[in-house]
Order: structure tokens, then sequence, then C-alpha cells
């Protein structure tokens, strides 16, 4: 079905691997659309609550962009460049209702930190390594990594990531507030799916809200604090929250569909 990714689900979870080891799992233009497609099908699927993404191989999560591509592209290319790839993937990927957890295997560098940064949840391999080297091939990360980076761990240290184009190890990632664990890789996967675990015990719709209200914090223009009112009253009319009170009340674990 795709000849850049693998999709696997299991026990209300569904993992995506990039799988493009001989380039280090960079993205190219087809690998993103794979990534979009299989995405958007996880997000509708009711028997999934969970999507853990993550790189094949031990070396690398996504080393970055396929330079190949866009080496020769016009300044209105590569503007198009960095809205397509933002609405097809990065942005699409913040804004799911299907909570992503970014299991990071290795590099990830450029477009895969970028990549990283737009799931909701990061874990990171004890060998990981993350940068964003944009400006040593004279241009900047297009795909959000500007703003997310400085979301995650403040502007001073964004800015000495993106002026120096280093990579940094996965403990100071720990310690920068980067990544959320870090793990042996034998463990990656199954710290994932521990993670994985937590969450599907709760509710998928307060869960989604609980993701557009937590983005609305980084919208221009919007008030966080008015689409959580909203968010939260529109709780009140759902099955999941007479679910989880009745059960509450009767002292039982409460039943999710």
């Amino acid at each position: 079905m795709y000849n850049n990714i693998l999709v696997e689900s299991n026990d209300q979870i569904s993992r995506i691997t990039i799988n493009r080891p001989d380039q280090l799992n960079a993205l190219n233009k087809e690998t993103i659309a794979e990534l979009h497609n299989a995405l958007k099908e996880a997000n509708g699927d009711p028997s999934i609550g969970v999507i853990i993404l993550t790189g094949s191989g031990e070396k690398s999560f996504v080393a970055g962009a396929d330079i190949k591509e866009f080496a020769h592209f016009s300044i209105a290319e590569g503007g198009q460049l960095a809205a397509n790839g933002q609405q097809t993937l990065f942005s699409y990927i913040e804004n799911l209702s299907t909570p992503v957890i970014a299991a990071v295997n290795g590099f990830a560098l450029g477009g895969g930190l970028e990549l990283a940064m737009c799931s909701h949840i990061r874990v990171a391999s004890s060998n990981a390594r993350m940068g964003l080297p944009e400006v040593s091939l004279g241009v900047i990360p297009g795909y959000g990594g500007t703003q997310r980076l400085a979301h995650l761990v403040g502007r001073g240290k964004a800015n000495e990531m993106v002026f120096t184009a280093g990579m940094i190890n996965a403990d100071d990632a720990l310690q920068w507030g980067l990544v959320n664990y870090v793990v042996e890789q034998s463990d990656l996967i199954a710290k994932a799916e521990e993670i994985a675990g937590k969450i599907l015990k709760n509710s998928p719709m307060a869960i989604s809200a609980a993701i557009r209200s937590i983005n609305a914090n980084y919208e221009d223009g919007v008030n966080g604090f008015d689409v959580e009112i909203e968010e939260f009253g529109k709780c009140f009319g759902t099955a999941d929250f007479k679910e989880g009170t009745t059960a509450f009340l009767e002292k039982r674990k409460a039943n999710f569909r």
C-alpha cells in the first residue's frame, strides 16, 4: 500500500514507521504524502486511540528532508514547499484529535526534529541526537521548527540550536524539555506503548478537546481560556462524560468506547 512507510495496528494503537533506512528515513515529497494519508486513516478509525510515530532501524528517526528534491528551487517554490509541508503533515499532526507519540530512535535532524516536535508527546532513545542544521545549508527550518522549538525550550536555547546548527544529545533534550522521556533503544517502543496504554484508559472525546484547548494557547489572536471554557462545556453533552461521572459515582472503572 505504501512505498516509504509501514503501518501496524494492534490494541487500539497504530504504529507508523518511516521506512527509508538507506536514506536514514529522510522525508521526501512522497513520504510526506504517505504519512498524511496513514495519519488521516488512523485518526478516522474509531478503534484507534493513540498513534506512535517512529523510524526504521537503529540509526535514525528522520535525518531531515531530502535535499536533492529542492536544491534547485526558486523563492516561490521554496515558500510553497514549506506551506505545503506544514499543511499536509506538521500542522496536521499537531491538530489531530488522536494523540501522536513520537518514538525518536537515533538522529532527528531538520524535518525529523520538526516531525517530533509537532507530535503531542516525545520519547527518545539514549542514542538520539537532535538538531536543526538548516542554516548550514543557507536556509532556515521551514516546517515549523523556529516556532515549536522556541515554545518547547525557550527562545534562548532555540536561538542557540538554530544559529549554531549543532546537535544535542538525548539527556540535554530531556533537561531542556524537548522530550518527555529518555530510555534505552531496546525499550523505546515499549515506553511509547506504556504511555499509550495510560492514555487509552481515558475519554477519547475529552482528550481531543484537551488537544484543541492546549493548542489554542499557541494560536495568534485566539484566547486559549475561552477555547477551554467552550470545550469544557461541550464535554457535558457527550456519552463519555455520562459514563465517566457515572463510573466514578458507582466506584467502578469507566468503560469508554
